[in-house]
């Protein structure tokens, strides 16, 4: 049967009217979404006592490592830089192409770099190492590296210090943002002694690709507080088995730490640095375990 104009015109009316109705419990809006869940992923210092390091022979390697991570069902690995066997472009490719067949992301690597230097040649060849490991994380597909500020100088002041800090990682970040990777700032040890630390060298050095690795065990004092302020502009998380309270070391309150990084709406990779005493073999998937119900919980 034709369509009449009149029929059409009813029928557009009929839908307006429709939507103008008060919605039905079924039509109101769905609820919020979930909020993201969070990724686990393991640092390679947890097993530095197995690993090999320069002439150092291990037990291990960054191989058989991966093979733990897929083991413990984990979503991501930290190949930390001091471990690899080699910076040959096929041995890095090799780390890459294991992960991903494993199903495991390649979370980030770090750098122990130290520019708390005055210009020449020390600190040149600190830029190089930077810079290298840069191209080397590029290798592997790690988007973020975790890189430290510096040692404190007997010939220097801190404010000098601080000065060479900000250069250095100013340079190193221009570099690293044609790459593509991040360069996360860790609160570790000098000029990074606390959330505040941190914060003023992130504003200093401002640059879009410098961020926040907020390492959970490294605050001397307030550790909680710490994390509370640093969490909201962390691209990067290390779990530490442990924290300090007035320099005295504590068991580290996962659930706490879990709702600070919920809190913050954290979305990056929480890797477990392990530092702790006990075999790494027994004591990591215990941790891991532990952690990962914190996370789950909140």
């Amino acid at each position: 049967m034709k369509t009449t104009r009149r029929q059409l015109l009813a029928g557009a009316a009929a839908l307006a009217a429709g939507s103008l109705a008060p919605a039905t419990p079924a039509q109101e809006a769905p609820a919020a979404a979930a909020p993201p869940r969070f990724r686990l992923s393991l640092a390679a210092y947890s097993f530095r006592d197995l690993l090999p390091r320069g002439e150092k022979k291990g037990v291990m390697t960054l191989h058989d490592l991966l093979d733990k991570c897929a083991e413990w069902r984990l979503d991501a690995f930290e190949p930390t830089s001091y471990y690899f066997s080699s910076e040959e472009t096929a041995y890095l490719h090799s780390l890459k192409a294991k992960a991903f067949r494993l199903g495991l992301a390649i979370s980030g690597t770090a750098v122990g770099n130290n520019f708390c230097l005055p210009p020449g040649e020390d600190r040149d060849r600190q830029m190089a190492d930077m810079k290298r490991w840069i191209g080397n994380a590029v290798e592997i597909g790690a988007p973020i590296i975790r890189v430290f500020a510096g040692s404190k100088n007997a010939r220097a002041d801190r404010d000098t210090a601080y000065g060479w800090a900000v250069e250095g990682l100013r340079e190193a970040c221009d570099y690293a943002g044609t790459r593509g990777v991040f360069l996360a700032i860790e609160n570790h040890g000098y000029l990074t002694e606390s959330a505040d630390d941190v914060l003023r060298l992130l504003r200093a050095v401002d640059n879009e690709w410098f961020t926040v690795n907020l390492d959970t065990g490294n605050f001397d004092d307030d550790p909680y507080g710490n994390m509370a302020k640093l969490a909201p502009e962390s691209l990067n998380v290390q779990v530490k088995a442990a924290v300090k309270v007035n320099g005295k070391k504590e068991t580290a309150d996962y659930p706490r730490i879990a709702e600070i990084l919920r809190a913050a709406n954290y979305r990056g990779y929480v890797a477990l640095e392990y530092e702790e005493d006990a075999d790494p073999m027994t004591a990591v998937p215990d941790h891991l375990a532990k952690l990962r119900a914190a996370l789950d919980a909140v």
